[in-house]
């Protein structure tokens, strides 16, 4: 069996992560976000997964020939010369994902994060004989970190249809495509972009299960498989739609990466709480690398993911946030709703805030503070930054 993942372009939403490594590489609760798909398409018998990339696939196959080997399983790429919407990777892959077989394909967005109840999908989309389904998810909105308003239109949390293809209920639908379906059968009638008035609150969110004859109905060119291959299939009376247990995240962008990692942790809570860090010095759901180091008197939590080799040092209060591999947290520091990039550093009681988003190797000096800032790569900050904005 095999699967396509949609790696996509530049990941800008996500910068200054992305100026580092591709988005798919980028840490979320301390393994790279695509590694989370990778092992679970494997748990379910997946043997080869092919990247439909146009951006630095050469960092991508490099990064991920170790995990190659680890878990026994093929990666390969698929590259564009241009962009080809959601439909033309499809296209450009036939020869990798037609084997003859006649065996169903995956295909997810890789910003997608959720439990992936992949055999429950094949079971499901083979009991129904159609040519595709789409998975549906209940969920409505939920509280997000905070943002800065003057980032708000760099960070929207809206997912784009475009880019997704899982169905998730929302109590908002008219800001996305909304899927009509059969409630019983799961059959999807229609597709309604941006509707005016209601017409059904399930949307499309970013796994599906196909057929190999979907490729006929794909060329070669930029197209949506949203809007102009999935009513097609539906028209057809082939297209169906499976509720997704557990929780749904596109976190592609800074607010939802924070709000997708406590829903994460919240799952890692009901499945596998062995995996979250336990003590006087924790709050609420908190995951810690083997090899970081947790000084005396921390408060650390909720929802918080501390990497690989970081050292988070004595009196430090961290909160809803990321510390990424190999970074440093300083005596006394306090981090709130933020992400910190790897081998960062955060100075003595300095105080990190409001969706600060700090990239690769960037020091934040003693005593500083940071409302909402968003710092380049290699920088040094040595003073407040006091309302949200771009360190260049």
């Amino acid at each position: 069996m095999k699967a396509l993942i949609l790696v996509g372009g530049f990941g800008t939403r996500l910068r200054p992560l992305t100026l580092s490594v591709p988005k798919p590489l980028v840490d979320f609760g301390n393994k790279p976000m695509i590694l989370h798909q990778i092992e679970a398409l494997k748990e379910v018998g997946v043997t080869e997964v092919v990247l439909a990339i146009n951006y630095q696939p050469e960092v991508m196959l490099n990064f991920l020939k170790d995990f190659e080997s680890k878990l026994g399983i093929k990666i390969t790429c698929s590259q564009e010369t241009e962009p080809l919407g959601t439909a033309g990777p499809l296209a450009l892959a036939r020869d990798k994902l037609a084997d003859g077989s006649g065996e169903p394909f995956f295909v997810l967005n890789s910003d997608v994060i959720n439990e992936y109840p992949f055999t429950e999908i094949i079971q499901f989309h083979k009991s129904h004989g159609g040519e595709a389904t789409i998975m549906v998810t209940k969920v409505r909105s939920v509280p997000t970190a905070e943002t800065p308003k003057n980032l708000a239109s760099m960070h929207t949390s809206a997912p784009r249809i475009e880019e997704c293809c899982c169905l998730m209920q929302v109590d908002e639908p008219s800001k996305y495509g909304v899927v009509v379906m059969e409630e019983e059968t799961g059959k999807v009638e229609r597709f309604v972009e941006k509707p005016k008035g209601f017409v059904g609150n399930k949307i499309n969110a970013g796994i599906y299960l196909l057929n190999p004859s979907v490729l006929d109905r794909i060329e070669l060119k930029p197209t949506s498989i949203e809007k102009e291959v999935f009513p097609r299939i539906a028209a057809d009376n082939g297209l169906f739609a499976m509720v997704l247990p557990g929780f749904w995240m596109d976190i592609g962008q800074p607010r939802d990466y924070i709000t997708g990692l406590r829903l994460y942790l919240d799952s890692l809570r009901k499945k596998a709480p062995a995996k979250l860090a336990s003590g006087t010095h924790v709050l609420g759901n908190v995951l810690v690398h083997e090899t970081a180091v947790i000084g005396e008197g921390c408060l650390i939590g909720p929802d918080v993911a501390v990497g690989p080799g970081c050292v988070v040092e004595a009196g430090v209060r961290l909160s809803r946030c990321t510390v990424m591999r190999g970074a440093r947290v300083k005596q006394h520091a306090c981090i709130s709703s933020s992400i910190i990039g790897w081998h960062s550093t955060v100075g003595m009681w300095a105080r990190v805030e409001n969706m600060t988003i700090l990239g690769e190797d960037v020091h934040v000096c003693d005593e500083v503070y940071s409302n909402g800032g968003v710092v380049l790569p290699h920088k040094e900050i040595k003073s407040s930054i006091l309302k949200p904005e771009i360190v260049m």
